[in-house]
């Protein structure tokens, strides 16, 4: 199963480029190291989203929980980087309650 309403996903830049490609982030600053090690920068946070969009979004679910804000879902599949590097990553997902369409939550490395 795919997530419901992809196309219509929401990928926040500041969630990519404060948080994810942010080396001074106290969560997010391990995942911007290794981000940025493949090539990922914060100044082209373009690239994360479009690789995200078309290598996560596309790819099948491989869990699926709900919590008091709506529905999650993750999906662990490689993501290949600008470097060229294929990395499997999770990507988690969320559908909030009285909502149609996924909003990146996070991502990690697997």
């Amino acid at each position: 199963m795919k997530i419901r309403n992809a196309e219509k996903e929401v990928i926040a830049p500041e969630k990519l480029r404060d948080y994810l490609l942010n080396t001074a982030h106290r969560k997010g600053g391990t995942k911007a190291r290794l981000l940025l090690a493949l090539g990922y920068s914060a100044e082209d946070w373009m690239r994360l989203e479009l690789d995200l969009r078309m290598q996560h979004l596309s790819a099948e679910v491989s869990g699926e929980s709900s919590n008091d804000y709506g529905q999650c879902y993750e999906i662990v599949a490689p993501l290949v980087s600008p470097s060229g590097k294929a990395i499997p990553f999770r990507s988690v997902w969320q559908i909030d309650s009285g909502m149609d369409f996924p909003r990146l939550i996070t991502m990690y490395p697997e």
